[in-house]
């Protein structure tokens, strides 16, 4: 019990940040928490948040553990457009779903062994590393496609991201699956340990044994894999690979939504509840300026301004602060 409330104490801030950017949607539009159940799907402006943020969640999910272990993957959103190009053009050229999704997995398992090469085995800075694909990918994908965007009609491809079960949509399942697992992984065995240790102290991390190399490795191919996904739904919902704009900058969001799930870009942190909780709380906010109807040249701007709030608020100093103001009250 006491371990539980010490947790929800630690995610007072992700829980405070999202609820207050629901509210402020539901001030600016009254039935925002309103859901329908139409041909067997929820739906509703909440159920389109989930669904809406799910390719950034997984993008994070992915991002979370390699900026754990001190690095950055700024790839992610070119690895999502060579996945749905990879999809695209398979099941255009007659190949069944499964096999353009198996493929497209396969495509982003290759680009994150890449990355992971790079980092772990050659000792590239991440941040290099990672920008070579960056660039390059857009490339690949572009060949991928023939630099044309590449349309197709499978409705059971299509339903990855249109389809739901049990009412719920499938997007959101496939986040929350990826959440459970990647939790469940690093929460059941040493790795969430090992990969916090990389992070805070790499030296120490190599004089107690920990395989730096082999965990950098996988976590890298673990955020080409999330890219993947996230590629996959993209193409789902719009049938169709588009390799210019599919997951353009949302590397940069993906940075964003670890950084506000409270890790450090300096490593040793790491929680993918958080960063879901992170990604939801993003995607709230970005929701909230669309239905203000604000001019598109200031939604960068405003979004720019409240996630600095929401960063403030998170912040360490503020929440000592805070704990300190709160102690002196009760003191009183």
């Amino acid at each position: 019990m006491r371990a539980a409330v010490a947790k929800l104490r630690g995610a007072w801030p992700q829980l405070s940040a999202l609820i207050l950017m629901l509210v402020i949607d539901w001030l600016i539009f009254p039935s925002f928490f309103q859901l329908r159940l139409v041909d067997g799907r929820l739906t509703g402006s909440l159920v389109d948040v989930l669904v809406r943020g799910a390719p950034v969640a997984l993008l994070a999910l992915g991002m979370a553990g390699v900026i754990a272990t001190r690095g950055i993957d700024l790839s992610v959103g070119a690895i999502m457009a060579i996945a749905g190009a990879v999809a695209a053009t398979s099941i255009a050229g007659g190949s069944p779903w499964y096999v353009a999704v198996l493929l497209a997995l396969l495509a982003g398992m290759a680009c994150g062994i890449w990355n992971g090469t790079l980092v772990a085995i050659f000792g590239v800075q991440p941040i290099i590393a990672t920008l070579v694909l960056m660039v390059a990918g857009r490339g690949i994908a572009q060949l991928i496609t023939s630099g044309q965007i590449t349309t197709f009609v499978d409705p059971q491809f299509a339903a990855i991201a249109s389809g739901s079960t049990v009412g719920i949509p499938v997007p959101i399942l496939i986040a929350v699956a990826t959440a459970a697992i990647l939790g469940i992984l690093t929460r059941s065995t040493a790795l969430g340990l090992m990969i916090r240790a990389i992070g805070i102290n790499p030296g120490a991390a190599d004089l107690v044994g920990i395989h730096r190399q082999g965990i950098t490795f996988a976590v890298y191919v673990t955020s080409g894999i999330t890219a993947a996904l996230a590629g996959l739904i993209v193409a789902a919902d719009i049938r169709g690979a588009d390799a210019n704009n599919a997951g353009l900058w949302l590397e940069l969001d993906a940075i964003l939504v670890v950084v506000l799930a409270g890790a450090s870009l300096l490593g040793g942190r790491l929680s993918y509840g958080l960063t879901l909780l992170s990604a939801i709380t993003l995607q709230a906010l970005k929701t909230g300026i669309l239905l203000a109807g604000l001019p598109p040249q200031m939604t960068l701007i405003l979004m720019a301004v409240a996630v600095s709030l929401l960063l403030a608020i998170q912040a360490p100093a503020t929440q000592q602060w805070l704990a300190r103001s709160a102690r002196r009250r009760a003191a009183a």
